[in-house]
């Protein structure tokens, strides 16, 4: 927290961001963005935070590694919620998912810094909606792309070809997804960007992701409009 900030002085007394003093003022998202919660309400969330955090620690099996994953994401979501400190609030919420992941024995997350425009747009919608599944389900599927795009760059590392299983001579890197989606679309060209979505049970911004990597590989173009054309297996 040391670079985060600097001493401010409040009517309730001065505090230091980057002692990592919990804030004594309001803050909001940027200029004109959304007010966070009242700063008098944050010692009090904090500690129901803390209670609610162990509680499900307490309870949750090593093994049970979806509802591991899912108390992780809860903790970051909720500490950035609450927005204890003036600045350093998003650091701290993935640095405690991840300490979670780590005490659990499982794959810590990362957030690609590519992602951050869409990352922020869920924690709004989650708020607004009241609906954790919504940053959950981001979170996963953050987690399953980077963890694809691992495998795959390690895959690379030790060879120089990886023959896909396609109808097409195709010699390229892809992650297990990937080849997926080239066997559907090798079956057949004109399955949909929704119908694919189905398919992964993700949301649609997810498979558009996909597709959006393979045609800047020079896997798959699009042939015709979005509605009405067919995708194609470049040779």
């Amino acid at each position: 927290m040391k670079n985060t900030g600097t001493s401010y002085n409040t009517p309730l007394g001065t505090f230091s961001s980057a002692n990592g003093d919990l804030r004594l003022l309001n803050v909001t998202a940027g200029t004109g963005g959304r007010s966070y919660m009242n700063y008098s309400k944050v010692p009090v969330k904090l500690a129901e935070l803390c209670v609610n955090i162990n509680d499900r620690r307490n309870g949750l099996a090593k093994n049970d590694i979806i509802e591991i994953y899912k108390l992780s994401f809860d903790a970051h979501f909720h500490l950035v919620t609450i927005h204890p400190w003036v600045d350093g609030n998003g650091r701290m919420s993935r640095l405690l998912m991840n300490q979670l992941q780590f005490e659990f024995g499982v794959i810590p997350v990362n957030i690609d810094k590519n992602r951050k425009k869409e990352y922020i747009e869920t924690l709004i919608a989650t708020r607004e909606n009241d609906d954790i599944e919504l940053f959950r389900n981001f979170m996963f599927d953050e987690h399953i792309h980077n963890l694809e795009q691992t495998i795959s760059n390690y895959t690379s590392s030790i060879e120089n070809n990886v023959r896909v299983n396609v109808r097409v001579n195709v010699r390229v890197n892809l992650s297990e997804r990937e080849n997926k989606i080239i066997q559907l679309i090798a079956d057949d060209e004109n399955i949909t960007i929704t119908q694919l979505a189905k398919e992964f049970k993700v949301n649609e911004r997810t498979i558009r992701r996909y597709m959006a990597s393979l045609k800047e590989r020079g896997i798959l173009t699009r042939i015709g409009a979005d509605k009405n054309g067919k995708w194609k297996i470049m040779e």
